[in-house]
């Protein structure tokens, strides 16, 4: 007998937590057996540099960096040597567990099997295994909230339009919960990347769309939108609070035919739930986010004052913030109230972003309909659409 969507959803929720959060702490020495303190870092870039942090303040030290770019090979990253995966498989495959600090890392893990190393495993379970070093980290974290949230988390359950979804929404809770890869987004094509934010078949594009980018970063998704949609657009709004990216942003937008610049906003500037200054961590980097701890000061604005200022609807609108999404959609909620705009929200930044964002934009318009679409292997670059009827593709 088939299980229903409804039933394998209640099944994940009447779990025990505590069983759970006992798994997720040994899986990681049931993956490494005897090499669990013997450890190679497959990936010497953001990820793998917060590992060895990590490990470090835990006491292990990590043998060696392994990295496929070569102009990091025999070089030392934060005090650790960086050896060719080779020569790390040859030295340390037998003896030593190799973690792969690499996002959407399915074709490396492979790589590492291929290279006859015994010990692979995801950095997901080494930072499982010490939540208090490593979580919360984006979306993984231990797993409270979703049980403390059950009621919203069956709720949303019930909100997505289509099957995939579904199925999109049960593997990702499955994986908050168990680190189960299996049934995540197999890897994408770069070429699929392309529609990241823009898909053709949830909804419909406009000859006249308002495209109003909140985390424009250095312009790479309105080069996508513009190259899409052959620059027949009405008006564009990018808003970015990294001084860098933002001189970045404003370089790019000044090499466009000036019929063209002419139809652009940019603002220096947060988005969130009121006016205010907001300390910020500034990278120049998708890593640019607002933190307590950030070195520099921005200014912070809501969405609705923008728009009150601007001469026009938005028709579509797009937030990847680093987890200040539902701050930025609470400073907007006048305009996501009017539901005529196409809402496009990244929700893997935060354990519960997966459900707390599609109820929150549910809670201030019942004419959106909602579908969730991975746009990467895993869990990274979930993205929400929350999109009016009149722009359905069916």
């Amino acid at each position: 007998m088939t299980t229903s969507f409804e039933q394998q959803i209640d099944t994940l929720l009447n779990q025990n937590i505590n069983q759970i959060i006992e798994w997720q702490r040994v899986a990681f020495d049931q993956l490494a057996g005897d090499s669990h303190k013997s450890i190679v870092i497959f990936g010497a870039s953001f990820l793998g540099k917060l590992a060895l942090r990590g490990l470090r303040q835990l006491g292990i030290e990590p043998l060696a960096f392994a990295d496929n770019n070569q102009t990091l090979w025999n070089q030392l990253v934060e005090g650790l040597p960086v050896l060719p995966p080779q020569e790390a498989s040859t030295k340390f495959g037998k003896t030593a567990v190799f973690i792969v600090a690499v996002y959407n890392g399915s074709i490396l893990r492979q790589q590492l099997v291929d290279l006859n190393c015994q010990k692979v495993v995801s950095y997901a379970y080494l930072f499982a295994k010490y939540p208090e070093v490593f979580l919360p980290h984006f979306a993984l974290d231990l797993p409270y909230e979703i049980y403390k949230q059950a009621s919203d988390v069956r709720q949303v359950a019930t909100l997505w339009a289509d099957n995939q979804s579904r199925q999109q929404y049960l593997a990702n809770l499955r994986w908050r919960l168990f680190l189960d890869f299996d049934k995540l987004a197999t890897p994408i094509p770069q070429s699929m990347r392309k529609e990241e934010y823009f898909p053709k078949d949830i909804y419909t594009w406009l000859p006249n769309e308002v495209f109003i980018d909140c985390g424009a970063f250095d312009g790479d998704t309105i080069k996508r939108f513009l190259e899409g949609r052959k620059y027949q657009f009405e008006r564009i709004i990018g808003l970015e609070p990294d001084p860098d990216s933002f001189q970045k942003l404003q370089a790019y937008v000044s090499t466009l035919p000036e019929n063209i610049r002419e139809k652009f906003t940019l603002i220096q500037a947060a988005i969130g739930t009121q006016r205010e200054k907001l300390n910020f961590e500034a990278t120049a980097s998708l890593m640019s986010v607002v933190s307590s701890s950030g070195t520099i000061e921005v200014d912070c604005v809501p969405l609705d004052d923008v728009l009150d200022n601007c001469d026009c609807v938005p028709s579509l609108i797009k937030m990847d913030l680093e987890g200040f999404e539902l701050n930025a959609l609470a400073g907007a909620s006048r305009t996501i109230a009017k539901a005529s705009a196409v809402l496009v929200i990244t929700v893997y930044h935060c354990q519960d972003h997966l459900w707390r964002i599609p109820l929150f934009i549910h809670s201030l318009s019942s004419e959106y309909r909602f579908f969730l679409r991975p746009h990467a292997e895993e869990w990274i670059e979930t993205s929400l659409y929350a999109v009016p009827v009149n722009r359905l593709t069916t």
